[in-house]
């Protein structure tokens, strides 16, 4: 599994040539309501085997969450199910806002 950071991965969006990723926010509702990166998807992390089908298995996976480390759960789940363009967000949600953008809220 990949690790990539949030200064990385704000770069990686902004970059038009480069096809986005698909942000797979693996918290629960309420986390999700709180804070998100524009664009990400919401699978709580108890979903995310009943709904495999719902994911693109060519695209690149950056899988979210509060600080890594459920992230870094389901994204070793996605490799084992035949995903491999498998990346986690390293230091989750509250790295993008301390790093990227310091208007989102924490929590």
């Amino acid at each position: 599994m990949q690790n990539i950071t949030a200064p990385e991965l704000a770069t990686w969006l902004a970059d038009a040539s480069r096809a986005s990723p698909v942000l797979l926010d693996v918290r629960e509702p309420w986390e999700f309501q709180t804070c998100h990166i524009a664009g990400s998807v919401p699978m709580p992390m108890n979903t995310v085997p009943a709904r495999l089908q719902d994911l693109d298995r060519d695209a690149p996976i950056v899988c979210i969450c509060h600080h890594g480390g459920r992230s870094m759960q389901v994204a070793s789940f996605l490799e084992r199910n035949g995903f491999d363009q498998v990346i986690n967000l390293a230091g989750g949600v509250h790295a993008w806002a301390l790093q990227v953008d310091n208007s989102m809220p924490t929590y």
